[in-house]
């Protein structure tokens, strides 16, 4: 691999983990997806590219990364070109998101006795993705979100029965998980808050 390829390998991933360095330092973990209303009542995906198929390693979480700081919802995300295909454009003002693609191709040279080699030469670019929502003019089942496969509001009796047996105290209302030792309540998916009550 030749110097100016490592240097680019290099400054690909330095770039990379500068960005998840700077989400830690605020306290955001792209790896873990929000508990937001906007999430609640979906599954949550990995990012998906145009045509459906997840997106895979470090991608995952620079997607991820991106669609937490931007607040989209939708795990979609094409390119500049896609969203042309599509007869559909990119909003003024809208900056992507960078992803990598790593891959290999393989080239013959000749070996210091005259003889043939194949070598497997590595490589890693990247590339910009805009997410959906960023996006005019797409064909409306990008923009159609799936029903909700649960309803947030349905009680499980079971479980219900479970925590008043416990002795917990129950609020309502948030929008974050956490629990609180000052005040031995926590606040769970959904805006129902739960206390272990571990005393």
């Amino acid at each position: 691999m030749t110097e100016k390829m490592e240097g680019s390998r290099a400054d690909v991933y330095a770039r990379i983990t500068d960005r998840i360095v700077a989400d830690l330092e605020k306290g955001v973990r792209p790896w873990i997806q929000p508990w937001s209303a906007g999430h609640a009542g979906r599954r949550i995906t990995r990012p998906l590219r145009r045509n459906g198929e997840p997106y895979s390693g470090m991608n995952v979480l620079l997607l991820w990364s991106e669609a937490l700081a931007r607040g989209f919802t939708s795990p979609t995300w094409m390119t500049f070109k896609q969203a042309i295909e599509l007869d559909a454009h990119v909003r003024k003002g809208e900056s992507g998101a960078t992803v990598i693609y790593a891959s290999r191709f393989t080239r013959t040279e000749t070996d210091g006795n005259g003889g043939e080699v194949e070598r497997d030469i590595p490589f890693l670019k990247t590339y910009s993705v805009f997410n959906v929502e960023q996006i005019a003019g797409l064909p409306d089942h990008f923009y159609r979100q799936p029903a909700p496969t649960i309803d947030p509001i349905q009680r499980i009796d079971h479980a219900d029965r479970f925590f008043a047996n416990t002795g917990s105290v129950i609020r309502h209302g948030g929008a974050r998980a956490f629990y609180a030792p000052s005040t031995d309540h926590g606040r769970y998916l959904n805006s129902q808050a739960v206390s272990p009550a571990f005393h």
